[in-house]
């Protein structure tokens, strides 16, 4: 039998009421924070403003510090933070016994799947596993991504290559491009030929190849490393919230900028109707020979 799960003004429906409760969300840690692009972001927020939550998130619970239980986030973290920006104290969760590690691996195949395969935080959390000492196997095994698809990340990270990695991270150039910029010669003359066609292909669109034509002399010059440390994705646990929020408060201060400018508007037509309304004004108008407006203006000084 289903059941109705409600937390302030959100509900859920679950066909496994045994297995969902209401946690509080201030007991909520977040293994694998990651940004979200704010566009999806505000679309899953107004989801669950306006027909409440379909799906749970998924933690698994621990003791807290001062003895009360406290919970691991595996999945969901963008419905964790829609809930927390709408203001809500609880959210309904699917609570599962596994260990940290796992709760960590869990997380991440759920990013990778909820991502579909896009390279830029594929290759952050690759690397992210490669950094707790995973090897290639038992990250195939764990994220369920294809061999030669990993393979291919770990040889870009294992190189060295800073400034194609970077690109890839800027969207400068696709993971594919890069993977053939590193395994070429470095004074090997057919990259040109490679970007040609990878134009072709549709795996370079426009101004990437002068972008691409640019970081391969770069790399020639100084080599395939930056110098510094490259840009990471962010991974605060609230930044994005923090970003939606000041987001929504610019918003907010524009309308109330059109809506003062509207204001002012409104008020110089009254101004314009009282003046075209009194003959002496227009009768001098007419003798400067000014008694003509713009069609628009004219037409919302008769509207108004």
């Amino acid at each position: 039998m289903n059941k109705l799960i409600k937390e302030g003004n959100y509900t859920m429906m679950t066909d496994t009421p045994e297995s969902v409760t209401l946690v509080p969300i201030d007991r909520i840690e977040v293994l694998n924070s990651r940004d979200r692009n704010m566009k999806v972001f505000e679309e899953i927020v107004e989801n669950i403003r306006s027909i409440g939550l379909k799906k749970p998130i998924t933690v698994t619970e621990r003791e807290g510090a001062d003895g009360a239980p406290a919970y691991l986030l595996v999945c969901g973290e963008g419905r964790l933070n829609a809930f927390r920006l709408l203001g809500e104290s609880h959210i309904p969760a699917l609570v599962v016994n596994v260990t940290d590690e796992d709760a960590f691996i869990m997380s991440l195949a759920e990013n990778i799947a909820r991502r579909g395969h896009r390279p830029l935080e594929i290759l952050a959390d690759i690397e992210l596993l490669l950094a707790r000492d995973y090897s290639i196997d038992d990250i195939i095994n764990r994220t369920g991504l294809s061999e030669k698809y990993v393979r291919d990340i770990v040889f870009l990270l294992e190189k060295g290559e800073e400034r194609l990695i970077e690109a890839v991270q800027n969207g400068t150039i696709p993971l594919t491009t890069a993977l053939e910029i590193a395994r070429a010669k470095h004074d090997d003359e057919n990259l040109g030929d490679m970007l040609e066609e990878a134009y072709k292909t549709g795996q370079l669109k426009g101004h990437q190849i002068t972008d691409a034509k640019r970081l391969i002399e770069k790399r020639r010059e100084k080599g395939p490393k930056t110098g510094g440390d490259r840009p990471k994705l962010p991974n605060s646990a609230h930044s994005l919230v923090k970003t939606y929020q000041r987001e929504v408060a610019r918003q907010h201060k524009l309308m109330l900028k059109a809506d003062h400018a509207h204001q002012q508007l409104l008020l110089v037509i009254q101004g314009l109707k009282r003046l075209f309304a009194d003959e002496h004004f227009v009768t001098l108008l007419r003798a400067e020979g000014l008694d003509s407006l713009p069609k628009y203006l004219a037409d919302r000084i008769e509207t108004a």
